[in-house]
């Protein structure tokens, strides 16, 4: 097989497995703009192609891949809005709602039992910043360090801007959880 036959069926092993993740991943960071989204994903394979030769093999590709979505999908949010509106975090309820829920990690358990369209709604509506982190960490399941590679941040500022957005999620489907017997 030439270098160039070998490369791209290395390629097609290790990379194009994971479009369908890649797609899901960016229609949650687009808002489920469904024409965004393939743009992204397409945008984001071509620069994974261009960079493969700089890919180290037998690393994590789902989350390389994830950086260059991330990174692609940042780029284009700057370009399209020059200024990108400031996130109030005075706005965000310290409310622990689920205390009610016996579980070790609370959080992680909502949302391995309930991911519909009225959670995907409230998630779509959450501002990018923490979007992107719970998306990443409680819905395509990465590490806080494979977060944190992902999107370019310190850990601390994932688990930050994790704490805000899953408290944001709480209190936009309390209500819901209650309604549907996820909460007594």
């Amino acid at each position: 097989m030439s270098e160039s036959g070998d490369r791209s069926a290395q390629f097609e092993r290790e990379a194009l497995v994971h479009l369908d993740r890649l797609y899901g991943l960016a229609l949650r960071f687009t808002g489920g703009d469904v024409p965004r989204a393939e743009d992204l994903v397409q945008d984001t394979i071509l620069r994974a192609w261009r960079g493969w030769d700089g890919f180290e093999r037998g690393t994590n590709a789902r989350a390389w891949l994830a950086t260059i979505l991330r990174n692609t999908f940042i780029n284009d949010f700057r370009r399209r809005r020059r200024r990108p509106d400031p996130v109030g975090f005075d706005d965000v309820s310290e409310r622990e709602v689920f205390a009610e829920i016996a579980d070790e990690d609370p959080e992680g358990g909502f949302f391995d039992h309930l991911v519909d369209a009225e959670v995907s709604a409230a998630i779509d509506e959450l501002p990018d910043e923490f979007r992107v982190a719970v998306v990443l960490s409680d819905l395509e399941g990465l590490s806080y360090e494979e977060v944190s590679d992902a999107m370019g941040i310190p850990v601390g500022t994932v688990k930050s801007r994790l704490y805000r957005g899953r408290r944001r999620l709480q209190r936009r489907l309390y209500s819901y959880a209650k309604e549907m017997g996820y909460l007594s």
